[in-house]
């Protein structure tokens, strides 16, 4: 790996250098995408704003993640010694059945054997091994050091101001700059303007507790989802005897949970009959980095942009969505992945940029819409129509507005290139949401309670469309992650799409097609996408 290139000083005070890219944010997401750069021999500088270990919310992984990037970034072994807590899956008390039941991975024919189960983490431990290996495969990384601003020629960015630990500026120039900051980036605003969902617009209050109850026999280590009539909790087992628990509710509560966090938490406990059973004989964290009960709301958005010309976005930088699957991690490090092979390609000259950052924003969209309209499909199971909490949720989904902008925002259409009217009817979507919902529904009423040991009738769950649009992407990772390389059956997910290279760090065009992206009828260079 080369050492960075030493600039001259700016005349301002600052000290220079030169790297090919420069990652902010050390979580997943950038730790992600600055290892599979710096694999590919490029150099690269990577900026955390705090020293790790630090305290992250987001404990629950997906197999994906463990099975396919974590293969992948060479960390898998070094998951399994830490000592992580198995879940097999997801148990929930939603819907109309008044009794648990379960998901397990291993109904997807991809996610057997030892590849289905993923991790309870700490996050403190999780993000600090990824952070690790980043460094390990030749990546700068200065934690510490806060970006301040882009910098910019005309509508590119060329590198980045920051400060390091003790306050002193510095600039760095690249050629690319990945914004992995999280939720509260601020350089993400030189790409666009964040949307967010009325539909998820929740707060959620979560603290840390020592000897909570556990689910019975294997699923110990699931996560559990307990919808109430003022929301759902969050119930994720990290140890034999700290949990994470979280409640998940209106906006409206947000003032109360300002106010005074413990009656909030307490209050919604009491009226949680399941929770409170299983938190009966246990005491909240009161110190340390798990000592504080934190509020987190609006964490359901999309930006209207992913990149622009010498920026990337990822992780919750670029979106997120409702916490209730756990998506945040796999979100931020799939994303992680498509920017660094869309990275690679334009810094060896392999793609035209237009074409390389086009295939990262639409696979990214693509993944996003897919959870967003099957968490709207799962939320839309739970019948306590009484309750204001879930009444909201079906009120916001019918107004036509909201609908058009989520279907425009995942999409990737816009008023030049959109051409797919399917996916500009509100109606239309309405019916795929009340399908895929009451599909979701019927198939929990026929699985029934939850089953520690068998758990067979779960196939009809994974036997739904929307579960298995869910899956593919999921599974596609891992199956490469498993196979080490490409495989012959992959196929573009876009018709004049493009496919992973070989050694899975870049993109390749798929045999007969054209090298500098194709044109859709009206002579534009095709950006969007449908949903699923």
């Amino acid at each position: 790996m080369t050492t960075p290139e030493r600039a001259s000083g700016t005349g301002t005070g600052t000290s220079a250098e030169s790297f090919d890219v420069v990652v902010v944010g050390g979580g997943p997401g950038g730790s992600t995408t600055a290892a599979l750069v710096a694999m590919a021999g490029h150099r690269v500088l990577l900026l955390e704003k705090e020293s790790f270990p630090r305290h992250q919310i987001g404990e629950s992984l997906l197999p994906a993640t463990i099975h396919g990037i974590c293969r992948f970034l060479g960390v898998h072994e070094e998951m399994e010694k830490a000592g992580f807590m198995p879940k097999r899956g997801g148990t929930f008390r939603w819907g109309s059945n008044p009794e648990p039941w379960n998901f397990l991975f291993a109904y997807s024919p991809l996610m057997s054997g030892p590849a289905s189960t993923a991790y309870q983490v700490e996050r403190m431990k999780f993000d600090k091994i990824l952070l690790d290996n980043a460094r390990r495969l030749g990546v700068d990384v200065r934690e510490q050091c806060t970006a301040v601003a882009t910098l910019t020629e005309g509508e590119r960015v060329t590198g980045l101001r920051w400060t390091d630990r003790d306050g002193h500026p510095h600039e760095a120039s690249a050629r690319y700059v990945v914004d992995a900051s999280g939720s509260n980036s601020k350089l993400a605003r030189t790409v666009g303007r964040r949307t967010y969902s009325d539909f998820f617009r929740n707060v959620a209050l979560y603290g840390y507790y020592e000897g909570g109850k556990r689910l019975p026999g294997p699923d110990a280590g699931n996560i559990l989802c307990c919808a109430w009539d003022d929301g759902w909790f969050w119930y994720i087992p990290l140890t034999d005897t700290l949990t994470s628990v979280g409640a998940v509710v209106n906006r409206s509560q947000v003032g109360l949970l300002s106010r005074d966090p413990e009656a909030a938490m307490a209050r919604f406990i009491e009226r949680a009959p399941m929770i409170k059973d299983y938190l009966a004989d246990a005491r909240r964290i009161t110190e340390g980095p798990y000592g504080e009960l934190r509020v987190r709301k609006d964490y359901s958005y999309a930006m209207e942009r992913f990149w622009q010309p010498g920026m990337v976005l990822v992780g919750d930088a670029a979106c997120f969505v409702d916490p209730v699957f756990s998506t945040g991690v796999h979100l931020a490090t799939y994303g992680g992945l498509l920017a660094a092979r869309s990275l690679n390609s334009a810094l060896a000259g392999d793609l035209d940029e237009e074409r390389a950052f086009g295939e990262f924003e639409r696979r990214y969209r693509r993944e996003y819409g897919v959870f967003y309209e099957f968490l709207l499909a799962f939320y839309d199971m739970q019948h306590n129509e009484d309750s204001y909490f879930w009444q909201a949720r079906k009120v916001s989904r019918a107004e036509a507005t909201d609908l058009r902008a989520f279907v425009e925002l995942v999409g990737g259409v816009s008023a030049v290139n959109s051409g797919e009217s399917a996916l500009l009817d509100t109606e239309v979507l309405r019916e795929r949401f009340g399908t895929s919902s009451k599909d979701l529904a019927d198939a929990v009423d026929r699985t029934g309670p939850a089953q520690s040991e068998s758990g067979e009738r779960m196939s009809e769950l994974f036997g739904t469309q929307v579960v298995t649009d869910v899956m593919q992407g999921m599974n596609e990772i891992q199956a490469r992650a498993s196979l080490g390389g490409a495989t012959s059956l992959e196929r573009p997910l876009f018709p004049d799409g493009l496919v992973t290279s070989p050694d899975g760090l870049g993109w390749a065009v798929p045999p007969g097609a054209a090298t500098e992206g194709s044109e859709d009828e009206d002579g534009s260079l095709a950006q969007g996408g449908p949903v699923g």
